[in-house]
């Protein structure tokens, strides 16, 4: 039996709705300056217009925005919520958060079931400190409500309840078609458990590939397409099935797996509990002929197995398509990968495991804040709501000038001066729209055809950018440095009027030099 292993009273499962509640309330406590912010990047260009699209007229393939395939399930849950409490930005939080607090009972069930209690809740602690997870637990994306899904059938597999495998996988392909990979993880597990599938165990798997086989026959009939649209496909997949590609994306996968966010201290001290572990099995080898194989020993050992399936299959899939490389992608094996390297650190002495994982729990915490000296997505911590903020002064600044002024700016600005709805302008503001900042975009601009320029750092750029000072990891990133405000302020004759800066994120508001400005704002 592993070291500090306790058995889980039988009597937990009745509680695991007061410690929903309870995982809720924190969770929500702790998002509070958050919850009642607009909505961020994707959430407005894609995922909020699809609820709406659904709320408004029961649309499944939204037409409000460029349809990208995806199962509806969470915009579903969306546009029930606010059917029943009204459209609101705080209403999604508590939506996402209730999804995020749902994946942490989830996983204490699970880690009860392989591991001592203390350590299910240590993993439970770890991955809603964990930034990525923190940062997401309030955003409307897919990514954290597969957690859940794909989490909740680990479960049943290792339980061997295969009808709530089912349901559960089922369930998690309706969240995010990319979970269909626990049907071959759970076939290799089942294989390799040299189990003998009966007829409801192919059933069980079959269910859920019947499931987004139906919606892709839906989608087909509706679209003319499988999945996706042509620029995405081409973004997405055409693009990415490139030997090099493939290989850096790999890369890039294990680096935000095994060290991005202070997973590498957590990983390092998760392999000298594995060394103690190999050591003492090894001394019981040695000492009685044979290795301790009891049920829990048993289950803990499929465990293992299952989550390094699930882990390698995320990653793999992960490096083949996906033309945008983000950690969100890889959430659903996070709580399965937490737990795992979690009972890794169980082998410690009792002391230096809590003592290690307080460590960890610091320097997830510090990593809420803390950014990398490289560009990074935003969502990945807390500077998603430095965006957010940025944006909202931006836009109310934008409001309060006279003439109903064009602005010229790209994605996701644009939509957020031009969709009252998303939370950032109470009506909507003329824009024009370029599609990104680098100089070749501003070619066919004429200065004829805007009134004010809104540029603003669409990605981290410390000043100390490695991609920067490196030239390999340039290289290896594809990294082209941000645009220059400069640059255009010259091209066009223009002049600064107003300026806001957070955290080393900025927005800068430029105007035609004889124009007239309401106000100005900033430092220049």
């Amino acid at each position: 039996m592993p070291l500090h292993m306790e058995k889980t009273p039988a009597s937990s499962k009745l509680h695991f709705g007061f410690y929903f509640i309870g995982a809720f309330g924190v969770l929500a406590l702790a998002h509070y300056p958050l919850l009642s912010l607009p909505y961020y990047w994707d959430e407005a260009g894609y995922y909020i217009p699809a609820a709406l699209d659904f709320l408004h007229h029961g649309l499944l393939i939204p037409q409000s925005t460029v349809p990208s395939g995806h199962t509806p399930l969470v915009m579903i849950c969306l546009a029930a919520a606010w059917r029943i409490a009204g459209y609101a930005p705080l209403v999604t939080r508590l939506v996402m958060i209730a999804f995020a607090a749902g994946t942490l009972v989830a996983l204490y069930g699970l880690g009860c079931t392989v591991a001592r209690r203390e350590t299910a809740v240590w993993a439970c602690a770890l991955l809603a400190l964990s930034p990525l997870y923190f940062a997401q637990s309030s955003l409307a994306f897919l990514d954290l409500p597969a957690a859940l899904t794909t989490t909740i059938a680990v479960w049943a597999l290792l339980q061997r309840r295969m009808g709530g495998f089912a349901a559960a996988a089922s369930l998690a392909v309706l969240t995010k078609e990319t979970a269909i990979v626990i049907v071959p993880v759970a076939l290799i597990f089942l294989w390799r458990s040299k189990r003998d599938l009966s007829r409801t165990d192919w059933l069980s798997l079959a269910a859920p590939v019947a499931v987004l086989s139906a919606w892709a026959v839906y989608y087909h009939h509706a679209t003319g397409y499988w999945t996706g649209n042509p620029q995405y496909l081409e973004y997405n997949l055409y693009s990415t099935l490139k030997p090099g590609k493939i290989a850096l994306g790999l890369l890039r996968r294990m680096y935000q797996v095994f060290i991005a966010g202070f997973n590498w201290l957590l990983v390092l001290i998760a392999l000298i509990g594995r060394r103690r572990m190999k050591k003492a099995q090894t001394d019981a080898h040695e000492r009685d002929g044979q290795v301790e194989d009891s049920p829990r020993a048993q289950t803990e050992r499929e465990f293992f197995l299952l989550t390094a399936l699930l882990s390698a299959a995320y990653i793999a899939l992960l490096s083949v398509v996906g033309g945008a490389v983000l950690e969100r992608y890889l959430l659903p094996m996070f709580p399965c990968f937490y737990l795992a390297l979690t009972m890794l650190v169980d082998r410690l002495p009792l002391a230096a495991m809590r003592v290690g994982l307080v460590l960890v729990s610091a320097g997830f915490v510090g990593s809420w804040f803390i950014n990398p000296p490289y560009p990074f997505p935003y969502e990945n911590n807390l500077a998603y709501a430095d965006f957010i903020r940025l944006h909202q002064d931006a836009a109310q600044w934008l409001s309060a000038q006279e003439g109903d002024p064009r602005i010229l700016t790209a994605w996701p600005a644009t939509d957020e001066l031009s969709h009252p709805e998303l939370g950032y302008v109470k009506k909507p503001m003329r824009v024009v729209v370029i599609s990104s900042f680098s100089p070749p975009d501003f070619r066919n601009i004429s200065d004829g055809s805007f009134d004010l320029v809104y540029l603003y750092s669409r990605s981290w750029d410390p000043p100390e950018n490695w991609l920067r000072r490196y030239r390999f990891l340039a290289r290896v990133n594809a990294y082209s440095p941000p645009i220059v405000p400069g640059f255009v302020a010259f091209k066009f004759e223009l002049r600064p009027v107003a300026v806001f800066r957070r955290r080393g994120q900025w927005v800068m508001i430029f105007a035609k030099k004889q124009a007239p400005i309401s106000s100005a704002a900033g430092d220049f």
